[in-house]
């Protein structure tokens, strides 16, 4: 277990920081978050540089979109929004207490603690380090181990653009993440894999210590009867194989109509003729991180040939790149295999054909509640049944990932993807503390209701 003496006092320079000023000015908060997009913004050739050479070959147009622009976006959003954010919103009071008034005054909580994982590592990072900016905190940040490049930039960039008592990047392996998680912060994010999310809770319990666990999962796509085949193969190929799957709310398996299943199949294989006509080998396609998972996605990809299914590769493996898996799909799968219980995380995708509506959706109540849900329909019945018939953290129609480019809708899991949400003002309201204020006036007339307590007070509460 790592030292936790040095952690503790980064996280008390914080804490007496706090104490300090506890309710920063829109003008300062503007300026903390002026400073992280001009972080971003000026350094965009390094981050893409970074996070190049962690992960051995990553499309720079994918970091561009998914990692800058994304951060970029949710720092324009939260500037433009704060004033409205920040100011207390009056609540109606009771007849019985007039003319009393009633507030809701929204407070920082304090330190937050933000620990983010590998596979957007600019991203995943520095989203909700806006969130808990704008809400006036000081941010605690512990960037994955399996990124040190990108962790390595973030943590110099962010000593140059902020004092530690605003944003500390903590670097450092598993055992320093463990000693992060175990600080009493008055709030703690984490984003990863379910089982850590566990150990992450379970030390925050410690401390009472309130969690926003974002957790992934299995996210079903739903091609129904209706659907465009080549329009649902196009937008399930770009949220499945960008960043070659690695994406928390990608694409985890497709349940088809039936009859329309090759045909959907002979779409998604022309769509990646498209996207990347010399396979995992085009320059566009993003490499899998870590030879750990390339294993464990190998050793699914064999399980599932071993059962007899069917194996259709959408494309020729990189030979001088074994880091790069081809995108493949597997049809009908056994509901046993590895691929169907667990995440799959990589360019695997299951393609498994259904009877009808209703049975898909019994599928998919069948398992965990994911983190996404999309559905390619164009009838208004099917989309109400599909909302309401199901939990998921979030719902696309007729798309994938776009949902969580816009930042207005909260974004966070359900069940076992998580709980909480975060994201422009459900951010916001995520790092605040809602403070109940309620103001007496002078002529206020609730000292009838002192004892002894009259006989017309005891009839009167008898007809409530």
């Amino acid at each position: 277990m790592a030292d936790a003496s040095p952690l503790a006092a980064r996280f008390d320079l914080q804490r007496r920081a706090f104490a300090a000023d506890p309710h920063p000015s829109r003008t300062v908060r503007h300026d903390r978050l002026k400073r992280l997009a001009l972080m971003t913004r000026q350094h965009r050739r390094e981050i893409v540089a970074a996070i190049q050479q962690d992960f051995g070959h990553r499309a720079e147009a994918e970091t561009r979109l998914a990692e800058v622009a994304t951060v970029l976006q949710a720092v324009h959003h939260a500037r433009r929004h704060l004033r409205r954010w920040m100011r207390p919103s009056r609540v109606p009071v009771p007849w019985r207490l007039w003319p009393a008034k009633a507030r809701i005054y929204r407070q920082p909580l304090g330190v937050v603690g933000i620990i983010s994982p590998s596979n957007y590592p600019w991203n995943l990072a520095l989203l909700p380090t806006v969130d808990a900016l704008a809400a006036g905190n000081r941010v605690m940040l512990k960037p994955s181990e399996k990124t040190p490049a990108t962790s390595a930039l973030l943590a110099r960039l962010a000593a140059r653009y902020f004092v530690p008592e605003e944003l500390d990047v903590v670097v450092g392996d598993a055992d320093t993440g463990r000693a992060f998680a175990d600080l009493p912060f008055d709030h703690l994010l984490f984003t990863g894999h379910a089982e850590v999310g566990r150990q992450v809770a379970l030390a925050a319990a410690r401390h009472l210590t309130p969690v926003t666990l974002e957790l992934g999962g299995k996210t079903p796509a739903l091609v129904c009867a209706d659907a465009d085949l080549n329009r649902a193969a196009e937008r399930i190929a770009f949220g499945k194989w960008l960043n070659a799957g690695q994406t928390c709310i990608a694409p985890d398996y497709v349940l088809v109509h039936e009859p329309h299943l090759n045909r959907f199949i002979a779409a998604l294989q022309a769509t990646l003729q498209r996207f990347h006509p010399k396979g995992a080998a085009s320059h566009d396609y993003t490499a899998v991180l870590g030879e750990a998972p390339r294993a464990r996605l190998r050793a699914m990809l064999d399980e599932a040939r071993d059962h007899g299914c069917r194996v259709i590769p959408l494309g020729e493996p990189d030979p001088q790149d074994a880091t790069k898996l081809p995108p493949t799909l597997i049809v009908d799968p056994h509901t046993e295999l590895t691929l169907m219980r667990d995440e799959i995380f990589g360019p695997w995708l299951p393609v498994i054909g259904v009877r009808d509506l209703d049975a898909a959706l019994r599928v998919i109540r069948s398992r965990p509640r994911a983190l996404a849900l999309y559905a390619f329909t164009q009838d208004a019945a099917q989309q109400r049944r599909i909302l309401e018939e199901t939990h998921t953290g979030g719902v696309v129609f007729n798309d994938t990932l776009w949902h969580n480019a816009v930042p207005a809708l909260p974004f966070g899991g359900v069940g076992d993807s998580g709980m909480g949400s975060y994201q422009g003002e459900a951010g916001f309201l995520r790092f605040s503390h809602q403070r109940s204020v309620f103001e007496q006036s002078r002529h206020a007339q609730v000292k009838r209701l002192n004892p002894p307590y009259r006989r017309w007070l005891l009839r009167l509460l008898r007809l409530w």
